[in-house]
């Protein structure tokens, strides 16, 4: 009995492409493989940069103090019910606030309030300017985050709120001086009232930070 033929490709060139085709469509499916799990990696990674951040400025802030507050159709959130300031910090509206007794620049002020999840402090209505002078000492000049970078009289507020002329709180003819970018609050004897004044932003002053309250 004559011994049998091995199986051969009827056509080389068809069975060499059919070979590359095969090594080509497995190559594809490890690339696929590994591209979704370096993808999975990087999602899981976001998520956790995106949670770390969250709660950054709840680890900066170790002691609380709490409030039951009742909340309104238009809060946000509105299934939270205590509202929470952190220790040493004043709570007005829905926002909290803290008096620094140290004399800094501008800029380094900016810096120890962004330390604490803050900025210095924006001035959005009457009602909060009232609030502010009632916890200042007259004796003292308070930097807020108000500033003009490039001397242009174009009025910034550092949390990036839009500055509103009408809802402002200038010294009588201030501002005056283009050299002098940012602003204070300060009480005048001699006009016997609180108000904003330019200052050089180098000039060493106190200031007042700002942030959200911490809900829970």
């Amino acid at each position: 009995m004559p011994a049998p033929r091995e199986k051969t490709c009827l056509h080389n060139s068809n069975c060499g492409f059919s070979k590359l085709l095969f090594v080509s469509l497995l190559i594809l499916l490890q690339l696929l493989a590994v591209s979704f799990l370096i993808g999975i990696i990087i999602f899981f990674k976001k998520s956790q940069c995106l949670e770390e951040k969250e709660t950054t400025r709840d680890l900066i802030h170790t002691k609380l103090e709490c409030m039951e507050k009742k909340l309104t159709k238009e809060d946000t959130p509105p299934d939270r019910v205590w509202s929470c300031c952190p220790k040493n910090w004043k709570s007005f509206g829905s926002n909290c606030y803290f008096v620094s007794t140290e004399s800094k620049s501008w800029g380094e002020s900016e810096k120890n309030c962004s330390g604490m999840g803050a900025h210095l402090l924006g001035i959005n209505s009457k009602a909060e300017q009232e609030f502010i002078i009632k916890i200042l000492n007259p004796d003292f000049s308070y930097y807020v985050g108000l500033s003009d970078p490039e001397g242009q009289r174009h009025w910034q507020w550092v949390d990036q709120t839009p500055y509103n002329s009408s809802i402002s709180f200038w010294h009588p003819n201030e501002p005056n001086n283009p050299d002098e970018q940012c602003v204070t609050v300060n009480f005048r004897s001699a006009d016997q009232q609180w108000g904003w004044n330019d200052v050089h932003c180098d000039h060493p002053e106190r200031s007042v930070c700002k942030m959200m309250e911490i809900y829970l």
